[in-house]
């Protein structure tokens, strides 16, 4: 019996080679303009986007040629690693030669802070720091902190030093808050790595089909899709169990598969601090940005996860920095193609995510139509141009997600699935009122606190409000399934968690950026209203397209990430005008720079509101469900089967029960009765043989019409999961059926 997430030892170093591909495109992707702002985050995120899209589109290929093995796999990585390492050689190489060919030119310290209107300090690239990039050239002595921006930082200088350099200037220059908040991070991040690699996968819907779809393209080497009884198998988009069947085939197990939420979640925070420095924050307010994405609990819960929330954010977040670039200057060709992979990444990942994707390509339309002519250029020839460049954007983004959507098409005749999933997730009506009704219960539901009178009576005056307008707060046309609203959503579960604090504080930072966004960012106030007016449109495309549901919060995960910045911004504003609270940092005397004093209880509930959003995070990681560092179940006393469980621990002996028997009988082709919520991957664990050759699992139900389902004649045993009476009637003749209270298994008489 396996069921272990013990890696292979020859497939462990190949994962290492995506990493180190990544490296290596980190320096090969390095941005050529030296006034890029952000550079060295911006290198990292274009490899990120390179390093996704050919996860994906190997899948494809190889799924194509039907070689969903490891050998084909570490063949690839291999050759991309080449390919990586050649461009890397290649831009050190032509930097240097660039190096040769400059003519020394001493800029004075002055003239730091002067700039044109499309120079970085237009939108405030950020100080040099633990989150920006120090200046290239230095001439003298110049005092970094939350307000001052450096110089941009140039290809001449080495990725390694420059962090090195980032890094010890941050240090030498922050105050004692802008440590505390970074420590918090780093603090977070460790321990979500800890939890990660320690605790063995256990999100509810990874056991149904997440993980079961990753075992089904090893078992039959192919992405074909199969007969099964839960349509989400074949039907969800599979971005993120794409980079999952990486690991799964380098590693023969899944040891490594929290890794991918973890590393998602690392890009989030790269791509939302850049876009805080891109809308005119410094240091202080990137810190901020990225500590309150960090300390959110929906965040630290997934990022130990196999959930794909967190990769769609990721994406998504990409996707709008890029986007913001287009604002300052215009796109060229390897611009285009990032841009493009970010959106088909998107896609393939989850389509709710093109609800903020799609606003986001429209500003970067306009910010392109927008760019002065150059070379005499007519005004016709600039937006022949920008159309140009969106259509590549969206043929890039067709070639990532298109083959999974061509086989969607071709098996239900739909793009977005059968009917089933077109009218389980969507709104089905979409009148003001039903719209208002369900933002309403979207809201409630992720602003939740534990305080039960303030969820009573807010969930009372939204069913009132439904009421005086008409609209049945449990319609089932724009409300999920069965449920019923309201549900309390505050407690730490990674399904379901609220974030009142930072959701509160996105908001408030958004109608602060619409209405005064000089105040907020003196330098980038066009960029930021846009961006604001961005985010408000994906999170009203949001309510208007998704019905309410208990879990939804994790849903619109991606458009709280896209919103934190704009929190971020406008805390930064706050102290900046009040100087208070350990913000603040010393000028060349050795005193305190600060302002008059001026709000100083907005700043006090301000930082009051930041200690609780570091106790909500440490709480998350330390007693989170379903995996916790502390108390019952934690990883460090619970054992890698148990841990699989607990969501449901009274079902771990009886499937163990049931495949012990099985494998007793010495049954090769197993049938599985369930239902479309019940749990496939533990049969996919518990009868993989000794040598980890994957059973042959054949579903005696199918939701596709055109794959019909096993005969329960055709197999030596079948397992059933749910439903004692469905079971019973799949027997054929002569069968015995054992069933406990959720599990049991059927053999012919003569086993």
């Amino acid at each position: 019996m396996v069921f272990t997430s013990a890696m292979s030892a020859a497939g462990f170093p190949f994962v290492l080679v995506p990493v180190a591909a990544l490296i290596l495109l980190s320096v090969a992707l390095r941005p050529r303009n030296v006034e890029t702002v952000a550079p060295r985050r911006l290198a990292a995120l274009r490899a990120t986007l390179a390093v996704g899209a050919f996860a994906v589109t190997t899948v494809e290929v190889l799924g194509a040629l039907q070689l969903l093995t490891a050998p084909a796999f570490g063949l690839a990585w291999l050759l991309f690693l080449a390919v990586a390492a050649a461009a890397a050689g290649w831009r050190r190489r032509a930097d240097a030669t660039a190096r040769k060919a400059e003519v020394p030119a001493r800029v004075p310290v002055e003239g730091a802070g002067a700039s044109s209107p499309d120079s970085p300090h237009s939108i405030s690239p950020g100080p040099a720091g633990v989150l920006a990039e120090p200046s290239g050239t230095r001439v003298a002595t110049v005092t970094v902190g939350p307000d001052r921006p450096s110089t941009p930082s140039g290809p001449d200088r080495p990725l390694a030093g420059g962090w090195r350099d980032a890094a010890s200037a941050f240090w030498r220059t922050a105050s004692r808050g802008e440590r505390l908040l970074a420590g918090t991070v780093a603090g977070l991040l460790l321990v979500e790595l800890l939890i990660a690699l320690l605790a063995a996968p256990n999100n509810y819907d990874s056991q149904t089909y997440h993980l079961p779809k990753v075992e089904r393209w090893v078992a039959q080497g192919d992405l074909t899709f199969w007969a099964t009884a839960i349509h989400r198998q074949v039907t969800i988009p599979p971005g993120a169990e794409y980079l999952l069947l990486h690991l799964r085939l380098l590693t023969d197990g899944d040891a490594l598969h929290h890794l991918v939420q973890w590393a998602a979640g690392l890009v989030c925070l790269l791509a939302a601090a850049r876009v805080t420095a891109q809308l005119g924050g410094g240091r202080r307010a990137q810190l901020l940005t990225v500590f309150l994405l960090a300390s959110t609990p929906m965040v630290t819960l997934q990022a130990t996860s196999t959930q794909t929330d967190l990769v769609c954010a990721a994406w998504v977040l990409c996707a709008g920095t890029l986007a913001l670039d287009g604002l300052r200057r215009r796109a060229h060709l390897g611009d285009l193609l990032v841009l493009g992979a970010a959106t088909g990444l998107t896609a393939v990942t989850k389509t709710s995510g093109l609800l903020a994707v799609g606003p986001l390509l429209v500003l970067w339309g306009v910010g392109q139509l927008r760019r002065p002519a150059t070379h005499r250029r007519t005004p016709v020839a600039g937006i022949t141009r920008t159309v140009g460049a969106s259509v590549l954007v969206l043929l890039v983004a067709a070639a990532v997600v298109g083959p999974f959507l061509g086989r969607v098409y071709a098996e239900f005749g739909h793009a977005l699935g059968p009917e089933r999933l077109r009218e389980s997730v969507p709104m089905e009506r979409h009148d003001p009122p039903s719209v208002l009704v369900n933002a309403l219960r979207i809201a409630h539901t992720a602003l939740d606190t534990p305080l039960a009178p303030l969820r009573e009576v807010s969930a009372e005056a939204i069913i009132g409000v439904a009421g005086l307008i008409g609209v049945d707060p449990q319609d089932r046309a724009i409300t999920f399934g069965r449920e019923i609203f309201p549900v309390a959503s505050w407690y730490p579960d990674e399904d379901r968690v609220a974030f009142p604090l930072a959701g509160a504080l996105a908001l408030i930072g958004a109608v602060a950026a619409l209405r005064r966004p000089a105040r907020v960012s003196p330098g980038a106030a066009g960029a930021l209203r846009g961006y604001a007016l961005v985010v408000v449109v994906a999170v009203v495309l949001h309510t208007a397209m998704i019905k309410w549901q208990p879990w939804g919060n994790r849903l619109i995960l991606y458009a709280l990430a896209a919103s934190v910045p704009l929190a971020g911004l406008w805390l930064d504003a706050l102290f900046r005008r009040s100087g208070q609270l350990g913000f603040r940092v010393r000028d060349r005397r050795g005193g305190p720079a600060g302002s008059d004093g001026r709000r100083p209880v907005a700043a006090g509930l301000a930082v009051t509101v930041l200690a609780t959003c570091a106790l909500a995070g440490v709480l998350s990681v330390s007693y989170g469900f379903p995996r916790r560092l502390v108390g019952t179940g934690s990883v460090f006393t619970t054992s890698d089967w148990e841990s699989r469980f607990v969501r449901r621990p009274q079902w771990a002996d009886e499937y163990r029960w049931a495949a012990d028997a099985v494998r007793a009988a010495d049954a090769r082709r197993i049938g599985l009765s369930q239902r479309n919520d019940d749990w496939e991957y533990p049969w996919w664990l518990l009868l993989r043989d000794a040598d980890g050759t994957p059973p042959e699992l054949l579903a005696l139900q199918s939701v596709l019409d055109d794959r019909p389902p096993a005969d329960p004649a055709s197999v030596d045993a079948i397992l059933c999961v749910g439903s004692r009476k469905i079971c019973t009637d799949l027997l054929p003749a002569g069968w015995r059926l054992e069933f406990r209270s959720y599990v049991g298994y059927a053999l012919p008489e003569q086993r």
